[in-house]
């Protein structure tokens, strides 16, 4: 897909509603204001259980929550950060994402990493493997859903932008070097910086111009405390996290102010 370098791209303003703790209906509304908020991406997440809070309590499924986000937006891009590689056949998570990414008229983002939350995999029956087995199968699975897209019929609307998470040094940031079109960071302000760098050592490996690939990070601290720290280290898509039932927006309310503050 056609890319921007680091130091061209807009700044632009995220919220992961995690989808749990909450009915349905909280999380719409949320939905709701969010995009109303000025919010330019709107992420959930993929589990099948909440991550914090009561381990058993309420939660929902990601791309069954997409598809119906994609009809209740109209301005915001919306995806998962990230859906987990092994829960579903390449093929098939390559078909669900253009199907979404048709309903929302070319708004979708295909995050997608190697998966690590125990739980999902012992309780839906998926092979938990080991960090490397499933950094493997990450790394063969983007050709096969590049591939999938190519060979549908409508294709997708536009070429998807591919998310992916993960900061593994040695093999899934060749993986981001190969492939992503966003990379997501996790960690501090010196984690974002220490491996933005060997991201660009594998694009020099693997023939590719990470300078190309967005950074993304999460925030909770205020705009104030950390923003043009992180805008410097070329980090241009900052998502604050938001759980439910209640889905408190003041943070995000703030970063949106201060995106647009900068012009």
């Amino acid at each position: 897909m056609t890319t921007t370098p680091l130091a061209q791209r807009p700044v632009r303003i995220g919220v992961q509603l995690q989808p749990q703790h909450a009915d349905y209906a909280q999380i719409r509304e949320a939905v709701a204001r969010a995009e109303d908020a000025g919010v330019d991406v709107i992420f959930n997440w993929d589990h099948f259980f909440p991550l914090s809070g009561d381990p058993d309590g309420k939660h929902f499924e990601c791309w069954t929550m997409l598809g119906a986000w994609a009809e209740q937006t109209s301005r915001v891009q919306i995806g998962a950060r990230g859906a987990g590689n092994a829960y579903r056949n390449p093929e098939l998570l390559a078909d669900m994402a253009r199907t979404v990414d048709h309903i929302s008229g070319g708004r979708l983002i295909l995050g997608i990493g190697a998966g690590w939350f125990e739980k999902d995999y012992d309780e839906f029956g998926y092979e938990f493997g080991t960090p490397g087995s499933r950094i493997a199968a990450l790394s063969d699975a983007v050709p096969r859903i590049k591939a999938r897209w190519a060979a549908s019929n409508p294709v997708p609307t536009r070429e998807i932008p591919i998310l992916i998470g993960g900061g593994g040094e040695r093999k899934t940031l060749r993986v981001v070097a190969e492939h992503a079109d966003v990379w997501h960071s996790f960690g501090d302000l010196e984690v974002l910086t220490r491996k933005s760098a060997i991201l660009a050592e594998h694009g020099v490996a693997v023939g590719r111009d990470t300078a190309l690939v967005e950074r993304s990070v999460a925030v909770q601290r205020s705009p104030a405390a950390a923003g043009e720290d992180l805008v410097a280290a070329g980090a241009t898509l900052l998502t604050v996290g938001v759980s439910g039932p209640d889905y408190d927006l003041g943070v995000v309310r703030e970063w949106v102010a201060w995106r647009d503050a900068r012009g």
